[in-house]
């Protein structure tokens, strides 16, 4: 009998970033409201990305793809990563919520590797 296919959701890079997700949704609740239509609109989206192409490329079907749409996703953590930064230089976010949400991109950020590198072995 064959194995069933596993699910994006699945995959636990896929549910930390999908918590990453609802931390960068909870964080931003906190901005300035001139803040609504910029950073927070741009880190949401950033954020929202990452999951979302995870789950886009493990439904694809092939190694190239998901690996492909893992790179995609590296990049939107280096957006969210960038968009921290600068939110919390400008005191939007707490150093707690700082931290917790950067550590949860670290994580994530070095999950995705992980998966690429093996990915890219298995080719």
């Amino acid at each position: 009998m064959q194995k069933p296919e596993r699910s994006y959701s699945d995959l636990i890079v896929w549910q930390k970033a999908v918590l990453l997700t609802l931390e960068a949704y909870r964080i931003t609740k906190q901005f300035p409201r001139e803040e609504r239509f910029a950073l927070v609109d741009q880190m949401r989206r950033a954020a929202v990305s990452i999951p979302s192409n995870i789950a886009e490329g493990r439904s694809r079907g092939t190694a190239k793809d998901f690996s492909h749409f893992l790179r995609t996703a590296l990049g939107s953590a280096a957006e969210l990563e960038t968009q921290l930064i600068i939110s919390h230089k400008l005191t939007y976010c707490t150093a707690a919520d700082y931290e917790k949400v950067s550590s949860l991109l670290s994580e994530v950020r070095r999950m995705l590797h992980a998966i690429i590198n093996k990915l890219g072995t298995s080719e």
